[in-house]
């Protein structure tokens, strides 16, 4: 039997079938919209055929059996498998306007309902509704400012991590562009001096040594970064004992290019060594 399964689900509209394409160039077997009823048979079929990384896409669209998914994969650990659960996930705003500019029907969709934003609105909410136990076992992906090159970066990022240990996902976000979706702690740090107002820093980021040496002199930012390792530090080896696979730590200002962009780098940097860290910064990666 495989040892190795990555199941992704998630919102309609919200790169499954972008997150599945990485994993097959990634090397995976991949079968996407797989009924649930078909998880063990298929799992069966893969012993014949050596250690092969399999990747599987189970969504709404697979009706009524979609209840039956989250009693099966909480037997696959007692038979060996290494299980990765990747919740791809949007805001109503972006996949409404994701639908639309397809012209795809929602898998949830009423007979006879019109596609408008109102009706589309109400079939995410009911698929929120449906996927909500999935979602709390599941690392969350939040796809709402990814272009598709970011998504299957960060896809193929997150699975070459050690699947033994708990993974920090370190994130800098903008405020002005909303709150990330996929964080298990956002940290506001928007009352952090603000390069944005010195001249020569603006166009910099946060990764950059001007910047470095700046907020490396402020007393606040070091009592930030301080509290925020403190933290970390007491709670990380409980949420490991807890079976954790990943936490997602997300950082704020205001643009997401100096401060944010700055303590995440420090923070991966301070638990790489304890913990398998990987650093991701929405506003800039999509640059």
């Amino acid at each position: 039997m495989t040892k190795e399964l990555v199941v992704i689900t998630g919102m309609s509209g919200s790169g499954k079938s972008i997150a599945l394409h990485a994993l097959e160039d990634a090397g995976y077997y991949c079968v996407d919209n797989l009924p649930p009823e078909l998880l063990e048979p298929l799992l069966a079929l893969e012993t014949g055929r050596g250690e092969r990384k399999l990747a599987i896409a189970i969504d709404v669209r697979s009706g009524q059996s979609l209840p039956q998914l989250p009693l099966l994969l909480h037997g696959l650990g007692d038979k060996g498998i290494a299980l990765r659960l990747l919740f791809l996930d949007a805001n109503d705003q972006t996949l409404v306007r994701r639908f639309s500019e397809t012209r795809r029907r929602h898998p949830l969709s009423l007979p006879g309902e019109t596609a408008d934003a109102q009706t589309l609105t109400q079939a995410i909410a009911r698929e929120r509704h449906l996927l909500a136990d999935l979602r709390d076992r599941s690392h969350v992906m939040d796809s709402s400012f990814l272009r598709s090159a970011q998504l299957v970066a960060y896809v193929k990022e997150l699975i070459a991590a050690p699947s033994a240990l708990l993974t920090l996902v370190f994130e800098s976000f903008a405020f002005k562009r909303g709150v990330t979706l996929d964080a298990d702690y956002v940290f506001d740090v928007r009352m952090l001096p603000n390069p944005h107002y010195e001249p020569v820093l603006r166009p910099l980021t946060g990764r950059d040594q001007p910047v470095i040496e700046f907020l490396d002199a402020q007393p606040d930012a070091q009592r930030m970064l301080a509290d925020i390792e403190g933290f970390l530090r007491h709670w990380l080896p409980a949420m490991a004992r807890d079976h954790r696979s990943y936490v997602t730590v997300a950082i704020g200002c205001t643009g997401g290019q100096h401060r944010s962009v700055y303590l995440v780098e420090k923070l991966a940097a301070m638990f790489n060594a304890d913990w398998s860290s990987l650093r991701r910064h929405r506003e800039l990666d999509g640059l």
